[in-house]
């Protein structure tokens, strides 16, 4: 029990350090553009909101599972989750408005005003937001005012964790309808590029397959990370295994980790970036040896 828990431990701390670089690494290539070139696109300003989240949630569950700092703790993890959830929804979204191809008035409407959609997305998350801090805040003030058992915290709980689960199970469907719709136009796409015989591996289908792989590495991490939170707050009050509650949080830490690795492979620049920071890393060590 004492190896299980050691490892799990370590995946945590693993987890933690990988990600906080990943993050890190984001906001210096962007920074760094920045102050070359004045400006930024607009997904790399969504990419810098979201890395920023990620590391504020990152610092917040590990804060929460060695210091047990819960009240404060749980409000600031509920903001950074929620930006961390939705910010992603919003890049999902930019891509498909940005990348697919549909006669749709309504979309083409809507890809011509991608950057007041995503605006629109993020402040109207807000509801959901402003709606869990306020159950959550009445779930805290109930169980200082009552004495605790199954019947008088069952009704509240569920209040709570249905709140946390309707936000992010909307944002995980309008990232998964962005997926299929991606997929629906790389599809057409690739019919037409059939049809008139000039191929299929052009910028527009590569365009597609970054997009859906983007995407994709969101989606996954994120159905786990739900997973792992719905088991650990429905039996916080009853579990009493410390290695579940532990591989819940590894579960958890995976998600806001392993997708930023992914943003960077995912995005040319970042990608970039990263590959000459490597060969750099490579020739000092050469030149150390």
């Amino acid at each position: 029990m004492t190896s299980l828990l050691n490892i799990l431990s370590i995946l945590l701390i693993t987890e933690f350090v990988g990600g906080n670089v990943a993050n890190g690494f984001i906001v210096l290539v962007n920074c760094i553009d920045l102050l070359k070139r004045h400006k930024l696109s607009a997904v790399d300003w969504i990419l810098m909101a979201l890395v920023l989240s990620r590391t504020g949630l990152l610092w917040i569950i590990l804060m929460n599972w060695y210091a047990k700092v819960r009240i404060f703790a749980h409000f600031v993890w509920i903001t950074t989750h929620h930006f961390s959830t939705w910010l992603a929804t919003c890049l999902s979204i930019f891509y498909l408005l940005k990348i697919a191809n549909f006669s749709s008035f309504l979309f083409l409407y809507l890809k011509w005003r991608v950057k007041s959609v995503i605006l629109t997305i993020l402040l109207g998350s807000l509801v959901f937001l402003v709606s869990y801090l306020a159950v959550v805040k009445r779930v805290m003030t109930n169980k200082v005012n009552m004495t605790w058992n199954f019947k008088s915290w069952g009704f509240p709980q569920v209040w709570n964790m249905s709140a946390f689960t309707l936000g992010s199970f909307i944002s995980l469907v309008m990232s998964l309808i962005s997926f299929v719709l991606l997929t629906f136009s790389m599809w057409k796409h690739l019919r037409k590029m059939q049809c008139s015989g000039n191929g299929a591996q052009n910028s527009s289908y590569k365009v597609h397959i970054r997009a859906l792989q983007t995407v994709f590495s969101y989606i996954l991490p994120l159905t786990a990370y739900i997973l792992a939170l719905m088991i650990s707050v429905w039996n916080s009050n009853s579990l009493s295994n410390k290695p579940v509650i532990l591989f819940c949080q590894t579960l958890g830490v995976l998600y806001p980790s392993i997708h930023s690795v992914f943003l960077i492979w995912g995005n040319k620049k970042l990608k970039e970036a990263f590959l000459w920071f490597l060969w750099q890393l490579m020739c000092w060590l050469r030149e150390r040896e």
